[in-house]
Formats: C-alpha cells, structure tokens, sequence
C-alpha cells in the first residue's frame, strides 16, 4: 500500500500540473516529505489522508486506488454539458439560447452537489449560468457623458439571479485547488462579471493579484526551450499575443460609440486585418479564420453607418469565406499552418476547436438592416446561411 499510495500521489499531482512546492504549501507539509511519499520513502499520517483525498478532489477510497466510478460520472456529465452549451453558438443575447440551456442547468447544480469540490463541474455550471443569465434578462449600459464610454448598468445587472449564482460558483472553483488552466478561466470570467454587476473593488482586487503579463506562459516557453520545441513555442506566443490585440482592439472600439462607427476605427480594424493576413501570408489561418472573419463582420456597420451596401457586401463576403473555412478544419481535421513564422504550430485535429453554433447566421442577420439581409439572400453562395 506504502507504494502504490506513493505512486498515486505522484500521478495525482502531475495530473493535475503541481510542484512538489506548492502541495506542500498547500497541505502545511515540507517538500520533502512529499518527495518521500511518492518515493515509497514513508507515507503520510492517517490524519493526513483526508486532506490529501480533499487536495485531489477524490475519495479516500480512489487516493488507496480502488475502483470508483467518481471521474467516469464527471467525465459523462461534463460532455452532456458541453455538447448542450457548445451548440448554443458564440452569440449571446436575451432570448438567443435554448430550453435544453436550463436542463444543463439543473444536470450541473446536481453534480455540484455530488461532488461539491470539483472544480470542472463548478466552472461548466458557472458558464451555463452566465449563459442563461444573458438569455433570461441580456444586459443594460449606457453611455458616460464625461469619458463617452459605455458603461454597464449595474443597477439592473446586478438583479440577475444567474449570474449571482455564476459568480458564487467561479468564486468556489477557485477556492476548490483548480489546474492553473481552469483557474485563469474562472478568474477571468469572474471579474468580467464583478464589473457588469458593480463590484469594482473586487474585480481590481482579483486583477492585481494576478502575475504580470510578462510571466504568462506563453511568453517564457520559448525563452525555457530550445529546438523544435522553442519554435513552437515561439509560434504560440505570437498566436496568444494577436488573438489578445484583437480581443483588447474589439472591445476598446465597441466601448466608445461615437469611434465605432468613425474612419478611424475603421483604419484600426483595417490595420489589424493587414497584420493577420500578412502572418498568415498563405491563407493558412487556422483557428484565426474566427477572428478575421468577426473584424469583416464588425466592419459592416461601419459601412453601413455611410450607406455603403456594396462595400458593407464586400466585407460580408470575406467574413462568410473565413468563417466557412473555420466550419471546414472544426469538421475535417488534420489541418496544418505552412505560413513561415507559424509552421511550427501543431496540427489541428477533427473537432478541436470551438464549434460555431447551427443558428450563428440566424442570430448574426437579427443585427443587419432588411435590405442588407435581402442582398444576401439573393446570392446563391450564401444559401447555406438561410437553411
């Protein structure tokens, strides 16, 4: 048992992406001793099991290895859970999601009480409710008359019953020992929804305690690596640093109404589109085809704004052509970047990234004019938008 339970610990903590350094802070033990455990050195006291099992958000029974069904529940529960909530599209507004959204709901509030300190369960819970959150009230803004942003009614917001149950359920992933991926996702949408609801101090309090963007990993792999695998890396971190510019550039545009709509947000949207096309020199853009295709789509009420239907057309054409290619590689697979500075990246398997809800054209057309939707609709290449 002495062994086995050794090697268990091991495997648990490298599953889970810890040091021996941080679960021994965690569990008020020395690095040594955990060496020791995993060793077969020694083993911990009896005391000591409960926290362990605890730590790994395991039964004691799975810490000794003996057989439990408890991952192949969590397991099946979360794929039910994604297949539901992935079909619902990126999109969000009040009245957008379906029914089957509130059955997650309710299978995820189920497994949260089964299992009260898996953090997986609590985040796929969190994301349901913020969801449905969107879809049962949406969100009221309005704009600031000193600094012209828009700003988000907080009064209003912070009535919505969801997303006070999300924010409980992102604070209790974080306190439940997450990986440090699933913790960067639950601190990132939890401060996103301290701020639409009012609770400034703590989303400022959360933000600062987080590590500078210098020591993100994206930025010290390649500086850790060497070879093959340094280029990699390297090729990561100027994917991870766009994909952030167009998210930081999106957002900045969309906050400032009186620049959404102005040359020079277009010129900035413009701009950004020249770099991703010239990185991706051959057309290879892999997973950036989503985001390239959302810049064209943003640029059409742009155009729209000036009465410019040909050029608002223009930008609908590229932006259909860049999100058909994203459907293509999420349906087939095996797709490679051949693009110089990002060759290095891995390849892209059948169903890997996120999918593109049925019902995305039928939610995007609801924000277009009559007469922009009727062009379209003349055009046999977009009938697929209309089935």
């Amino acid at each position: 048992m002495q062994l086995n339970l050794g090697t268990k610990i091991r495997e648990l903590r490298h599953r889970d992406g810890r040091t021996q350094d941080t679960m021994a802070e965690a569990l008020g033990v020395t690095a040594q001793a955990i060496s020791r455990w995993e060793a077969g050195g020694g083993y911990p006291d009896m005391e000591m099991i409960p926290a362990l099992a605890n730590y790994f958000h395991i039964s004691i029974d799975e810490l000794f290895g003996y057989h439990d069904d408890r991952e192949e529940k969590i397991k099946t529960v979360l794929e039910h859970a994604t297949k539901i909530l992935a079909k619902q599209g990126r999109t969000m507004y009040q009245g957008s999601l379906s029914e089957d959204v509130e059955e997650c709901i309710n299978l995820l509030r189920a497994a949260s009480e089964e299992f009260p300190n898996e953090p997986k369960i609590l985040l796929k819970l969190a994301q349901a409710l913020y969801m449905w959150g969107w879809n049962k009230y949406g969100a009221k803004g309005h704009l600031n008359d000193e600094s012209g942003i828009l700003e988000d009614d907080v009064d209003y917001n912070s009535q919505n019953i969801y997303w006070k149950e999300a924010m409980r359920a992102y604070e209790k992933a974080l306190k439940s020992n997450p990986n440090p991926e699933d913790s960067a996702t639950a601190i990132r949408q939890l401060i996103v929804l301290y701020t639409r609801m009012g609770e400034y101090e703590k989303a400022k309090d959360l933000a600062n305690h987080q590590n500078v963007i210098f020591l993100s990993k994206e930025l010290l792999l390649p500086l850790a690596t060497v070879g093959e695998e340094k280029a990699r890396y390297q090729s990561e971190r100027i994917v991870a640093l766009l994909s952030n510019l167009f998210f930081a550039v999106s957002e900045s545009v969309a906050l400032h109404p009186k620049i959404s709509s102005s040359e020079y947000a277009k010129q900035i949207l413009c701009s950004l589109l020249h770099f991703y096309e010239t990185l991706f020199i051959d057309g290879r853009c892999g997973i950036m085809h989503w985001e390239i295709s959302r810049i064209y789509l943003n640029l059409i009420n742009y155009e729209l704004s000036n009465d410019d239907l040909s050029t608002a057309l223009a930008y609908f054409d590229k932006g259909f052509d860049h999100l058909k290619e994203y459907v293509y590689i999420y349906n087939d697979g095996e797709y490679e970047y051949s693009a110089p500075l990002v060759s290095n990246l891995p390849k892209i398997s059948k169903g890997e990234l996120p999918p593109i809800g049925e019902d995305f054209w039928q939610k995007e057309f609801q924000t277009y004019p009559k007469n922009l939707v009727d062009e379209i609709r003349k055009n046999p290449k977009y009938a697929e938008c209309f089935e």
